[in-house]
């Protein structure tokens, strides 16, 4: 079953342009078929027991459907469809016998092979007013219509602008959403943005401070006073090496560590004795907190300096699961076993008191074992994940 086109004439109404307005406000023309219109148009069928029912769209050259049951085409132009002029008016547009109905004796869809007889079709309104289309019932028989069913066809439209608005309301309500979270996103890389600035000013902050403390310490004459000085120096600069590795992971909420541990063990590699070679990180890939990561950091660099420090060898930094919800971090070296009764924290350097205050922040315990073998010891930090 077709429609035919014409060359007649629809008339335009007043408000034509603010209704195309409302037309694309809801961009439904050219979308997908719906299941839950195409259910309005077979209920309308079967409650005016006819063979057709559309839901159209008036465009601004066509009729557009959005549903068409028992019809097998899409649109027709604008020119001869009575969707065309039932936009006009805000009541039902009733044609019991379009054959002497003097409103649609002309009209091709009436006069042609098609053979259109009975049309009632019911505006599709928004709430502000504009008819967008009409849910409509099409026979080829002229046939009578009681008031029942034209209620009925009302409420189906209404049903029908219902789902129009909600789907409108939907689609912004995801527009909003999507710029709440670009707003979000770009606040975010904004505030990144300025940590790192402000870390790296920072970092460059420390690592004057260093710089200032070893050149002072040079010009002291006191052996003492000149050693305090270096060591003080070389903590700052520990500060600066461990949040400048931090901010460069391309996030500041947390960092990759088993990248991290290598780029500042790379770091303090370069400051180990000759022959003490690279040191060797066994890592799991695993994401932490910022706020985990400096304290980390700053352990590790006094447990590594101790290590060239103390021991011999090699030195292992290693990291790795304990638990489902904690990590381990050790050091250790080639050289011999510390007593059992070593105490760390019983030594009179601030190294070791760094490092339990460190601890301490992390949530964690510090403890000194042998090695598997027994023949060496480990320095290992036990933490849970922060939350």
């Amino acid at each position: 079953m077709t429609l035919v086109d014409s060359p007649s004439r629809s008339i335009i109404p007043e408000n034509e342009a603010a209704r195309m307005m409302a037309v694309r406000r809801y961009d439904i023309l050219d979308t997908p078929p719906d299941g839950a219109f195409d259910r309005t148009t077979a209920i309308a069928s079967r409650l005016f027991n006819v063979p057709i029912s559309i839901i159209s769209i008036v465009d601004n050259d066509r009729i557009w459907f959005k549903s068409h049951h028992g019809v097998d085409v899409g649109q027709i132009d604008r020119e001869p469809g009575l969707c065309a002029s039932a936009i006009l008016q805000s009541d039902p547009f009733i044609l019991l016998d379009a054959k002497t109905d003097p409103r649609s004796l002309a009209n091709p869809l009436v006069a042609s092979g098609f053979g259109l007889r009975f049309y009632v079709g019911v505006p599709l309104q928004t709430s502000d007013g504009f008819n967008l289309g009409t849910l409509c019932v099409i026979d080829k028989e002229p046939r009578t219509v009681s008031q029942d069913q034209i209620e009925n066809l009302k409420d189906l439209a209404a049903t029908v602008m219902d789902q129009m608005e909600l789907r409108l309301a939907a689609r912004r309500a995801v527009s909003k959403l999507e710029e709440v979270i670009d707003e979000k996103d770009d606040a975010l890389r904004r505030s990144a943005m300025m940590a790192k600035e402000i870390d790296h000013r920072v970092m460059n902050s420390l690592q004057m401070v260093a710089s200032l403390l070893k050149l002072h310490g040079r010009s002291v004459a006191d052996g003492q006073a000149a050693a305090e000085l270096a060591l003080a120096a070389s903590r700052v600069a520990a500060v600066a090496r461990v949040h400048q590795h931090i901010y460069m992971s391309d996030t500041v909420e947390t960092t990759e560590c088993a990248s991290y541990l290598r780029r500042l063990c790379q770091d303090l590699s370069d400051m180990l004795p000759d022959g003490r070679g690279p040191i060797v990180v066994e890592a799991i890939k695993t994401e932490l907190p910022t706020e985990q990561i400096a304290p980390l950091g700053l352990i590790l660099n006094e447990l590594v300096t101790n290590a060239a420090k103390h021991g011999q060898g090699r030195i292992t930094v290693a990291l790795e699961h304990q638990g489902e919800t904690s990590y381990v971090m050790r050091v250790s070296d080639e050289g011999k076993a510390l007593p059992e009764s070593f105490d760390p924290f019983a030594r009179s350097g601030l190294g070791m008191k760094v490092v339990g205050s460190l601890t301490n922040q992390l949530g964690g315990e510090f403890v000194v074992k042998p090695s598997d073998d027994g023949a060496h010891s480990v320095f290992a930090v036990e933490f849970p994940r922060a939350r």
